[in-house]
């Protein structure tokens, strides 16, 4: 017992201040519900589109086939009152069709993202700036490659629009930003953020783990130990 006393001691100290980071930083992240952090509460509910295609089948869009890249994917649903069918490359470049007509949809421009996002997101006709970042340039707090308008709001608000897609992808308000700076603290990657299962953050959490083993056997002991001395006082 008095081994497994000291190394409780050293774990503690060894394994204190990671307990003390995942603790606290677990408790900054339920302080919200999921859905206030990941900006949902800001989203316009669109309740005047219909949530169904039209009736009949939408007309096919015509494909030069010798022109046609490999096609990954494609879906069509409703988008701003109309049906719009999505091409998603092989190569992840998505473009938008009418579903009606074929017609192609040319790519977000600045002042059309700004309009999506006024009507789109609560508190989004003041804007700050707007921003475009390629897919291989994304910042930090999107960390998804698709080229995007980033409309930076006077709330402090980031709302990302895809410039192929058309949709709201992502609202980063300041809150989330920090859950973000806390999620990295808590799985030990500040860098990417992603890595939930790296040799650090192992190491450090079974030492955690036989470190709470051996403090809970030690409590057992100690309580019977108190109470031999109860009974023992108590004879005398």
């Amino acid at each position: 017992m008095r081994k497994l006393a000291r190394w409780h001691i050293w774990l503690g100290w060894l394994v204190g201040v990671p307990i003390v980071m995942w603790t606290a930083t677990g408790l900054f992240m339920v302080a919200k519900p999921i859905g206030e952090v990941r900006g949902n509460h800001l989203r316009i509910a669109q309740s005047e589109e219909p949530d169904v295609l039209p009736s009949g089948n939408p007309a096919p869009i015509a494909f030069q086939l010798e022109n046609v890249p490999p096609i990954h994917s494609f879906e069509t649903r409703m988008q701003r009152g109309r049906a719009v069918t999505f091409l998603t490359y092989a190569d992840g470049r998505i473009e938008r069709f009418d579903a009606q007509s074929g017609t192609q949809i040319g790519p977000v421009d600045a002042a059309k993202a700004r309009s999506i996002v006024a009507k789109e997101i609560v508190g989004g006709a003041n804007v700050e700036r707007v921003t475009f970042f390629g897919a291989d340039a994304v910042p930090m707090d999107f960390r998804r490659p698709m080229p995007v308008w980033q409309i930076a709001l006077e709330d402090g608000a980031r709302v990302y629009v895809g410039r192929d897609t058309g949709d709201v992808e992502a609202v980063r308000t300041r809150w989330w930003r920090w859950f973000d700076i806390m999620w990295g603290l808590h799985i030990m990657d500040l860098s990417e953020r992603e890595d939930t299962s790296h040799p650090i953050l192992i190491l450090f959490a079974a030492l955690a783990l036989i470190g709470s083993l051996i403090g809970s056997i030690l409590m057992f002991r100690r309580r019977k130990a108190r109470v031999n001395r109860t009974i023992e006082s108590g004879s005398t």
